[in-house]
C-alpha cells in the first residue's frame, strides 16, 4: 500500500493519494522515513544502519570498557576522560548499547564490601537477665538546644533499673550509669547481657571495658536495625506520648523533675499490657504469680455467680510471661 501511495503522490498530492488508499498521512511518513527497513527474506530482522559501528570498532570501544584502566568507571567518566584527552570513540549511548549487547551493564564500580552482621538473637526468662539501653534527645528550651536522656530497661520485666538525663552524650556518663545500675541490681559476673544500639557511647572504650571488668555480655542491634532494641524504643515512645510531655522543657531541672515523675508513674502504677497487665515494678520483684493467683479468684467466684456470662468456659486473667526474645528464632531452630 505504501508503494502505492508513493506512486499515485507522483501524479497528485500525498494527501489526496492517502484519502484514496484510506491511510492517515501520519502513518505514510512514519513508514517512509523509518530508518530500518526489514530486508527481504528475513521476516522480522532489520539492516544494521550504515551509520553504527562496525563489529571492529565495537570490540575496540568494549576492550577500553574493559580494560583494567576503565574497569572501574561508568560510561559517563570513560567518555569524558577520552574526550579530555582529544580521543572521541563513539557516544555514551553506544557505549552502553555495546555493554548490553554482552550482558556487561551492571555496577562497574569497586566497592567497599560492607560485613555481614548476625541478627541478635536474646532471650530472658527472668530480671536482671537481659537489659536494654539506649540514650534519646528531648528539645530544650530553644531550638536547636537538647537534653540526653538515657535510660536502661528490664526486658523481662520492663522495669527502669538507671536513668539520667545530661547536656551532652558521653561515653564516660554512659560507663557511670551502667556501673550504677550493676551495682544497685547485685549483677554478679556472668549473669547479664546489655543489649544496645551501635551509637557512639554504646560502642565506646570506656563501656567496653567496664562490660568486660563486671562480667557483663555486650550485644549490638545490626546497623540501621530499629526492631533489633524495641524494648528501648517503645519505652522511649510511651514517655514522649504522653498527654502531659512537654513540647520543649524549659531547662534540665524541669527536664529532671518530669521525667522523674514519668518513670515513678512507669515503674509503679503503669499496668503494661506487654507483661499481664501487671506494673514492671511487680514483675521485677517477683509479686507477678502472687497478683496473678488474686485475679484468678475473683474471676473463679465471677464464674461461680453467673456461669452464662462466661460463653467461652470459665475465664483466666492476662497471662504472665516466662520468657522474652528479642528476635525470636524460627520455631524450627532449637536454642541450647
Amino acid at each position: 500500500m505504501v508503494e502505492t501511495i508513493e506512486e499515485l503522490s507522483c501524479e497528485m498530492s500525498v494527501s489526496d493519494a492517502c484519502n484514496a488508499m484510506g491511510l492517515p498521512r501520519s502513518t505514510f511518513y512514519r513508514l517512509t522515513s523509518y530508518p530500518f527497513k526489514k530486508s527481504s527474506g528475513e521476516s522480522g530482522s532489520t539492516q544494521e544502519s550504515s551509520r553504527g559501528l562496525d563489529k571492529e570498532e565495537q570490540e575496540q570501544v568494549r576492550a577500553i570498557l574493559n580494560s583494567e584502566r576503565f574497569v572501574d568507571c561508568s560510561p559517563y567518566v570513560v567518555y569524558a576522560t577520552l574526550l579530555d584527552e582529544g580521543i572521541y570513540l563513539c557516544s555514551i549511548s553506544t557505549m552502553y548499547r555495546i555493554l548490553r549487547a554482552n550482558g556487561e551493564v551492571r555496577e562497574r564500580r569497586n566497592q567497599r564490601k560492607l560485613p555481614s552482621y548476625r541478627k541478635p538473637e536474646l532471650l530472658a526468662t527472668k530480671p536482671n537477665m537481659l537489659w536494654s539501653w539506649d540514650i534519646s534527645w528531648i528539645k530544650g528550651p530553644v531550638p536547636g538546644k537538647y537534653y540526653y536522656i538515657y535510660v536502661i530497661l528490664d526486658v523481662f520485666s520492663r522495669y527502669i533499673v538507671a536513668w539520667t538525663i545530661a547536656e551532652v552524650e558521653s561515653a564516660d556518663l554512659a560507663q557511670e550509669l551502667i556501673d550504677f545500675a550493676c551495682q544497685k541490681q547485685d549483677i554478679q559476673s556472668g549473669d547479664l547481657t546489655l543489649h544496645s544500639d551501635r551509637g557512639p557511647a554504646m560502642r565506646s572504650i570506656p563501656v567496653a571495658h567496664l562490660l568486660e571488668q563486671l562480667g557483663v555480655a555486650k550485644s549490638h542491634s545490626r546497623p540501621y536495625v530499629s526492631d533489633d532494641n524495641p524494648y528501648s524504643e517503645a519505652q522511649f515512645k510511651t514517655m514522649k506520648y504522653r498527654s502531659d510531655y512537654p513540647n520543649r522543657f524549659d531547662s534540665i531541672d524541669q527536664a529532671r523533675s518530669w521525667t522523674r515523675n514519668f518513670i515513678q508513674w512507669y515503674n509503679f502504677e503503669h499496668l503494661h499490657s506487654g507483661i499481664g497487665l501487671i506494673t514492671p515494678a511487680a514483675l521485677h520483684v517477683g509479686q507477678a504469680q502472687q497478683i496473678f493467683e488474686q485475679r484468678q479468684l475473683t474471676l473463679d467466684a465471677a464464674y461461680q455467680n453467673h456461669p452464662e456470662r462466661f460463653i467461652n468456659g470459665k475465664p483466666q486473667p492476662p497471662a504472665i510471661p516466662t520468657a522474652v526474645w528479642i528476635n525470636k528464632p524460627p520455631n524450627n531452630q532449637h536454642m541450647n
